[in-house]
């Protein structure tokens, strides 16, 4: 009889056990299905700075959460782990600056923690590795670093580096003008994209620079930069899943730069047009969670999203499509299921949802469009 008891037990207990793990499953997927949506605007028109939206990134529905004023918040990024949120003021003046807030990911909501200037002109993107913030300052030709303390709150910059030189283009090209960082995928270093003089600077990260020890994040790679085509003008840089490869979206020549990464190394291994009119108005590059597209955003005529596949064994790409969108995609952004990507048409004033054929990488309009003045940047929190 105790024997029968004791497997009764058993047999309730696994059972339990079973459907607890099933609860915790069901939990984590809807979990990873819903997303916080960061959208950041210039606020010239109607809007009045970042809005956060919950997005089911299996259906494609988003419903507004909280709308946070903050001046011009062109560009944005969180932290890893969702707790802060850190904009650029992208203003062509002493006022640029970035501000750093404290998101309540449940509410939706964004608290403003403080600001600091860039000391450079028109910050147009930032990156952050929880550490250190970095702004790429379009008119500025800077790039400015910002100590992170424990709450999340920016210390004043503590390392700016400004550049020289010029490229051919007597219009777009007189002066630097840095448009994107990115740390590479091992963090041992940071790339800049210099629109103004075809190149891509290079930078040493020291990991173990924080703002408590004072040591700078920074310091001059080798070789210093890497020379892209003459009157290119290298814009926006994203590296594949894999790591092995990097690509650069090129906003005056229209074309996609392939290259080989190898220990903050690059090696140019292709050049493919993005841009067939060229309208000099390319903007962003991202690739799918798989790694097998790759997809590249013009503005100005034409507007819409080159397609391209990925060669999985050398990185090399072919055009498979083009989707025509809303008026001036500056930005866009794939959901990490891989299922959306949704784009930031500024002139149209709203952002477009696309359902992705995984197979094909062709994108379809859902037609769930999100009404918003300015749209220029989206960004996720798990």
């Amino acid at each position: 009889m105790v024997k029968e008891i004791v497997s009764i037990c058993t047999i309730g207990i696994l059972a339990t056990s079973c459907q607890s793990r099933k609860e915790v499953k069901s939990m984590n997927e809807a979990t990873n299905d819903t997303l916080t949506m960061l959208v950041g605007t210039y606020t010239s028109g109607e809007s009045k700075g970042i809005y956060t939206y919950r997005l089911d990134a299996k259906t494609g529905n988003a419903q507004l959460m909280s709308e946070t004023p903050v001046s011009d918040p062109s560009y944005l990024t969180p932290s890893a782990d969702g707790k802060f949120v850190y904009a650029v003021s992208e203003h062509n003046d002493t006022t640029a600056a970035v501000t750093a807030f404290a998101l309540d990911k449940e509410k939706g909501k964004l608290t403003k923690l403080n600001e600091q200037p860039t000391m450079g002109a028109d910050p147009c993107y930032i990156i952050t590795n929880g550490q250190y913030a970095v702004t790429a300052n379009y008119s500025g030709g800077s790039i400015s670093v910002f100590p992170i303390k424990e709450d999340g709150t920016l210390d004043k910059a503590s390392g700016i580096m400004r550049f020289n030189g010029s490229g051919p283009d007597p219009v777009r090209q007189k002066v630097p003008h840095l448009h994107c960082v990115q740390f590479t995928p091992d963090k041992k270093y940071l790339f800049a994209c210099d629109l103004g003089t075809d190149k891509i600077h290079k930078f040493n990260v020291n990991l173990q620079a924080n703002h408590r020890n004072k040591q700078p994040l920074l310091t001059t790679g080798q070789p210093l930069s890497f020379q892209l085509e003459p009157g290119s003008g290298p814009r926006h840089l994203t590296f594949a899943p894999n790591g092995m490869h990097a690509y650069v979206i090129n906003e005056l020549s229209g074309k996609v730069t392939a290259f080989q990464y190898t220990d903050g190394q690059l090696k140019v291994i292709q050049n493919i047009e993005a841009d067939s009119v060229r309208a000099q108005g390319s903007a962003d590059i991202h690739i799918s969670p798989d790694g097998k597209y790759l997809y590249a955003s013009n503005r100005l005529k034409e507007d819409g999203i080159a397609i391209f596949s990925i060669n999985g064994k050398d990185g090399t790409l072919t055009q498979k499509g083009y989707q025509h969108t809303g008026i001036h995609p500056r930005n866009f952004i794939i959901t990490p299921n891989g299922r959306f990507l949704l784009v930031a048409c500024r002139d149209s004033n709203v952002i477009q949802i696309y359902e992705r054929d995984i197979n094909t990488g062709l994108l379809t309009d859902t037609r769930k469009d999100i009404k918003l003045s300015k749209p220029v940047c989206i960004k996720f929190v798990e």
